[in-house]
């Protein structure tokens, strides 16, 4: 099963776009930082991802959602055209505060 859940800071939008088919797209840029248990000790996680919003209800609620706001991603994981690396696409996100 492909399906990511993550907490994260809205850190980049970009403008809301159309992809051929006619549906609205965001494409978005996330930030974490948590700390973890890798192998019975802590370790520190801090990274940003590219992420991607289609549709016209997920980039409604994602359109107002305030650069530098915690919430909650859930989506899967996609190779990238070019094939070089992946992106997050978001379908749910739940605000966090």
């Amino acid at each position: 099963m492909n399906r990511l859940v993550l907490s994260a800071q809205l850190v980049e939008r970009g403008a809301l776009r159309y992809t051929p088919a006619g549906l609205p797209a965001l494409d978005l840029s996330l930030k974490h930082e948590s700390e973890v248990v890798e192998n019975g000790g802590p370790r520190k996680v801090s990274l940003e991802i590219r992420a991607l919003a289609i549709g016209a209800d997920i980039t409604a609620v994602l359109a107002k959602l305030a650069l530098g706001s915690d919430a909650e991603f859930g989506g899967f994981l996609a190779a990238l055209r070019n094939g070089r690396g992946m992106r997050f696409h978001i379908t749910s996100v739940a605000p966090k505060g």
